[in-house]
């Protein structure tokens, strides 16, 4: 009797403590108790809950349908986690409505079946999903929509034209000598010159048009239900005109100006892609006649479909003669400076086109299907370095990117498995990444995926993360083992209120979900100092180290971890 009576009294003291919202509910839908906590949510004191039915918390057309719904868990009491039911809404007393989870489990109570309601004010949680949405969605720099979204607007657009038998026009915007700005005066002045574009195209345009930042300094324009292409040309002659304007910055004035590619559906093309492609022709026609000229995309634009088919062929030379190379690049644990682990980084240098950029050569590689075969290369490379590194008695977690196209391969779990085997790699040494867009494409098979990888033994790292746009139920669904912040938000992160935000709520999101946080792309100090200081476990970036050939890592991992110059500098 005493230990019935102990235990009565520590679920008491549990329910007062607790900081969600708990009630008590019989099977008639009636409060039996509340805990306090429920006051700060509801507006309720417990007092006033207490007989009261718990569709109070339902606006009135609601609570019929709501009360079928506690007939049915008392038939069937199945305990239900947070997470199950999106969009709940709670109304408090004052009237304002609270986005909330619950959770719901069963109980005995004076010999009666009753209910144990778990309530969770989820408004800050909403507020970061949102603003989340939002970066995920619009270029942080300068309030445009970003590349992704762009593309969903552009498909919507061409459906619409194709129903409605009305011509639509892509314009492609490339600053001219944009560089230029960004090595005279600094990228600070470059990020204000990208502001100021932005604001004049969006003055120049009907609220209908929809403009993007691709990236970098690559602007786009959709004219949807344009009359003729004379009308078109008009706005592009009217951008022009606005973007030559002399732009003051506050080290002075510098010149801008635009070339701009010009292509039409359904003259053109019939689809997103080919319109894109043609726009990038004609912008590089137009850019080939000097500062502030724009083009129509004429058929004859083919150079630079020439020059991509040689790029195509040499890589398809270098995939077959293994010419490529992988460089490792160190992550290092934030708080102590030591080096606890490795990127794998495609590189390129060709005989006749010289050094390539991973993102020159990559995209040819998907388009054309090379990416499988590269792919597998640098799959078969990794494993067989780690196996290097950990029998020289340096054991080195290695993360290697997965592209879509090998993440979507139902043959790639049996593959690693082999590639283990061949070069007697321990799984836990390879770390798998997966873009936080890919992943979210499809929830369900990413999750069927990334759990025959974890039975393997591999761990997964969400890469790209805040580019793309995570449901945090889902999210907490994955297998993922580490949360990777873009290169793109830390690149501003000491400078730009807004990606500071967005970073703080990822590494707090990862956080409470029980993850680490990796930030790519560190170059600087004082992103450093932002990222300890906010609770970032490791980073990756040119402060610390470039990518370098595995034969420099395997130097490094055989001397110090950290640098003594480096230490004193930054890790003091």
């Amino acid at each position: 009797m005493e230990q019935t009576s102990n235990e009565e009294a520590l679920a008491l003291a549990a329910l007062e403590a607790a900081p969600d919202g708990i009630l008590i509910v019989d099977d008639t839908g009636t409060i039996l108790k509340a805990n306090p906590a429920t006051e700060l949510l509801t507006g309720y004191s417990p007092d006033e809950l207490s007989g009261q039915s718990v569709s109070v918390f339902l606006p009135p057309h609601m609570r019929s349908k709501h009360n079928h719904l506690v007939k049915s868990f008392f038939l069937h009491p199945v305990s239900r986690p947070m997470g199950m039911v999106s969009q709940l809404q709670l109304l408090r007393k004052d009237g304002q409505s609270v986005p909330i989870d619950i959770a719901l489990g069963h109980c005995t109570m004076d010999d009666r079946s009753a209910a144990v309601v778990y309530m969770r004010d989820m408004t800050e949680v909403k507020r970061m999903q949102e603003d989340m949405h939002y970066q995920a969605t619009h270029d942080g720099l300068t309030g445009l929509v970003n590349r992704w979204m762009f593309l969903q607007h552009f498909e919507q657009a061409i459906q619409r034209a194709r129903r409605s038998g009305r011509m639509m026009a892509l314009l492609l915007l490339d600053l001219d000598e944009f560089k230029d700005i960004n090595d005279s005066h600094g990228h600070a002045a470059g990020d204000q010159v990208l502001i100021e574009v932005a604001r004049r195209l969006r003055s120049g345009l009907r609220a209908g048009d929809v403009i993007a930042r691709l990236g970098g300094d690559e602007f786009t324009v959709l004219l949807p239900d344009v009359p003729s292409m004379d009308h078109v040309l008009q706005v592009a002659q009217k951008l022009q005109r606005s973007l030559s304007a002399r732009c003051q910055l506050k080290m002075g004035e510098v010149s801008l100006g635009a070339s701009i590619g010009i292509t039409a559906f359904p003259e053109d093309a019939q689809d997103s892609g080919t319109l894109m492609r043609f726009a990038d022709m004609a912008m590089y026609a137009a850019k080939a006649h000097g500062r502030g000229m724009h083009a129509v995309y004429r058929p004859e634009m083919s150079e630079a479909l020439s020059q991509r088919s040689q790029l195509h062929e040499r890589l398809k030379r270098a995939v077959e003669t293994q010419a490529l190379e992988l460089h490792y690049q160190p992550q290092v644990d934030v708080s102590t400076g030591s080096i606890v682990g490795m990127e794998a980084l495609l590189r390129w240098h060709d005989a006749e086109l010289g050094t390539v950029a991973p993102d020159r050569f990559i995209p040819v590689a998907v388009s054309t299907g090379l990416i499988h075969p590269l792919g597998d290369w640098v799959l078969e490379t990794a494993c067989r370095q780690a196996a290097e590194w950990d029998d020289n008695g340096t054991p080195m977690r290695v993360s290697v990117n997965l592209s879509a196209q090998q993440f979507r391969q139902a043959q790639l779990p049996t593959r690693l498995q082999q590639l283990l085997d061949l070069h007697g790699t321990r799984a836990e040494l390879i770390e798998l990444e997966i873009t936080e867009t890919e992943a979210m494409a499809d929830p369900k098979t990413a999750h069927q995926v990334f759990d025959r990888l974890c039975a393997l033994g591999f761990s997964i790292a969400l890469d790209d993360f805040g580019t793309g746009y995570s449901s945090l139920s889902y999210l907490r669904q994955l297998p993922v083992s580490r949360l990777k912040i873009d290169r793109e938000f830390i690149r501003q992160v000491t400078h730009n209120d807004h990606d500071a935000v967005l970073v703080r709520a990822v590494i707090a999101m990862a956080h409470t979900l029980g993850l680490p946080v990796v930030a790519e792309g560190v170059e600087e100090a004082a992103q450093l100092a932002f990222l300890r200081s906010n609770g970032c476990e490791s980073y990756q970036g040119w402060l610390f180290a470039k990518a370098l050939p595995a034969a420099d890592i395997s130097r490094m991992l055989g001397g110090p971890t950290r640098p003594s110059a480096l230490e004193q500098r930054y890790f003091a």
